[in-house]
């Protein structure tokens, strides 16, 4: 994937006359923040969940329910 820069994106997107949407850099920072946070949250989930024990039935519960188990999971820990 290129680096291209957001007004490139939008002038690709658009046409050259197009205007940028409003807070748009706004939206884009939070945007990114929020998946930095998200992520730092699986991380610590992870992180917890690899210095505990399981027994291999709590192990298979996790894996059959997914993600939500493991928010699940860190929820009831």
């Amino acid at each position: 994937m290129q680096n291209d820069s957001i007004e490139t994106l939008l002038s690709r997107h658009y046409g050259s006359g197009a205007v940028a949407p409003s807070r748009l850099e706004d939206r884009l920072h939070a945007s990114i923040r929020q998946e930095a946070l998200e992520i730092r949250a699986q991380e610590r989930v992870a992180e917890h969940l690899r210095q505990r024990r399981f027994s291999r039935r709590r192990a298979v519960k996790l894996v059959a329910l997914g993600p939500a188990g493991v928010g699940a999971a860190s929820l009831g820990m």
